[in-house]
């Protein structure tokens, strides 16, 4: 058995090694493909890397070609900039000579200029009799008149563009406010007419001997002023509250016809508390009527005694209820504090309620009244910046010009004949006291002035300077109610007579 079994691993053997050998064989054959392919692509690589090198060189070659012709012309421009620098030095050499030269002739010239212009002076003194300081003093007066000319035509400038910008919405705002606003026309006095029944009556107020006019007299403070006059007794005082007071008690005392000393002072006590009832009621429709609440009693208690105050004949109480209408609508126009410019133009002239006790102007007392019963600081301050010129605030400003509105429209405001006379005569001496005025004459009640200037002294921009001077005198040195409008007229007449 060994035989066919050593056969039979001799023929496994032989197969064995006949496949390993063909393996080997195709192992063999696919290593040499595998190494050819390798071959080809490392010459493809060596190909690629030769090439890539070239491009490479090329363009490093290319490059350096380039920065070395860049280089080449700058080094060109550096020259050429070289050789300009040399040319602009040499250049400024020969300026610097011709300007040292040029300063040498200047100064030459300059000494034979001063020495020509002294024996031009020397010479205009000699023809002129002239000295230079004299010469110099004419020369400032002529710049100053010519200085002189060019502000008064800055001042008409001025003017004229404040006038277009200014005028235009302060007379908008306050023409509105004076078309929405009508009231009645109020003038009173300083005496009070009482009408008396019979002349019996006359004689039973006298008294015998006087004595029941002395005690009316003594327990008002008012003069009795009883003459000739039918049917009537007068009643003279300063004090218009004390005035009314007389009246009722006298009106009591006839209605009553006990007419004696202690019946007196018991009536005139009554019409005391009975005017004081009136002025309390009268103080209170005011605020209603102006539309200020918030208003203390004290306050409101004062302002009623302005209903029987007048100023330059205008009812006090009335005035301040029409300027607080009138602050009202100017301030609704313009965009201020409504109730703070209504309540300063309502309480605008509360010192007048007791100006006669308290030393000072109304316009402090009211100011200072006001805080004392516990009106706001922007109020008080309204009230007492109304009649000064450097107002911080727009309520003052408002409260100003409503209280002028209120005085200036017509009929408002009455004035004796002396006291429209003496307006007139001030308005004329402060116009005539200008340097070339030949005449004023004060028209329209006072409240225009027309000067009449000298044209030989006075041309058209001086006139319109002196209407601007006239203007910012009579503001300064004159009390007067509204505005006062200022005309000055250059008239130049030429005369000749044919013969």
């Amino acid at each position: 058995m060994s035989n066919p079994i050593a056969r039979a691993l001799e023929g496994l053997l032989a197969l064995a090694t006949g496949g390993l050998a063909k393996r080997v064989e195709a192992a063999k054959k696919e290593a040499q493909t595998l190494i050819r392919d390798a071959e080809q692509r490392q010459e493809e690589l060596l190909r690629e890397a030769r090439a890539d090198a070239k491009r490479t060189r090329t363009t490093a070659e290319q490059e350096y070609r380039e920065r070395r012709n860049e280089i080449q012309r700058t080094e060109r421009r550096l020259g050429q900039k070289e050789d300009n620098l040399d040319r602009k030095n040499e250049g400024f050499d020969r300026r610097d000579q011709q300007i040292q030269e040029l300063e040498r002739v200047h100064e030459a010239i300059r000494k034979e200029a001063e020495e020509a212009r002294d024996k031009q002076v020397e010479e205009l003194e000699r023809v002129s009799g002239l000295t230079k300081e004299e010469a110099l003093s004419q020369l400032f007066r002529n710049v100053e008149d010519q200085l002189e000319h060019e502000a008064a035509k800055k001042i008409l400038e001025i003017d004229q563009r404040i006038a277009e910008d200014a005028d235009m919405k302060a007379r908008k705002a306050i023409a509105l406010a004076i078309q929405r606003l009508t009231s009645d026309v109020v003038s009173e006095t300083t005496i009070t007419v009482v009408p008396i029944p019979s002349d019996d009556m006359k004689g039973r107020l006298i008294g015998r001997e006087g004595r029941n006019i002395r005690a009316l007299e003594q327990a008002t403070g008012i003069d009795l002023v009883i003459d000739d006059t039918p049917e009537a007794v007068t009643l003279s005082g300063y004090d218009p509250i004390r005035r009314q007071v007389a009246r009722v008690a006298i009106e009591k005392l006839m209605l009553d016809g006990r007419i004696h000393p202690a019946r007196i002072e018991e009536v005139v006590k009554k019409a005391a508390e009975e005017i004081e009832e009136v002025t309390r009621k009268a103080g209170d429709q005011a605020v209603i009527d102006a539309g200020v609440p918030g208003l203390t009693r004290e306050v409101t208690a004062m302002l009623g005694r302005l209903k029987y105050r007048t100023s330059y004949g205008q009812n006090v109480l009335m005035h301040s209820v029409e300027c607080a209408h009138l602050a009202g609508i100017m301030a609704a126009e313009i965009g201020a504090n409504i109730q703070v410019c209504k309540a300063g133009a309502l309480l605008h002239d509360l010192g007048k309620a007791i100006s006669h006790e308290v030393e000072g102007g109304h316009a402090e007392i009211g100011g200072e009244i006001a805080r004392k019963y516990g009106i706001s600081d922007a109020i008080a301050a309204a009230i007492e910046d109304h009649h000064v010129d450097d107002r911080v605030n727009v309520e003052a400003f408002i409260v100003a010009a409503s209280d002028a509105i209120s005085g200036a429209r017509p009929g408002a405001r009455s004035d004796t004949v002396e006291m429209y006379v003496k307006r007139l005569q001030a308005l004329e001496e402060c116009a005539n006291s200008f340097e070339g005025v030949d005449k004023s004459y004060a028209i329209q009640a006072g409240r225009e002035v027309r000067i009449m200037v000298r044209p030989e002294k006075i041309d058209d921009l001086r006139a319109a300077k002196l209407a601007h001077d006239v203007a910012e005198k009579i503001h300064d040195t004159l009390i007067y109610p509204g505005q006062i409008k200022v005309t000055v007229v250059r008239e130049t007449r030429n005369v000749e007579f044919a013969k």
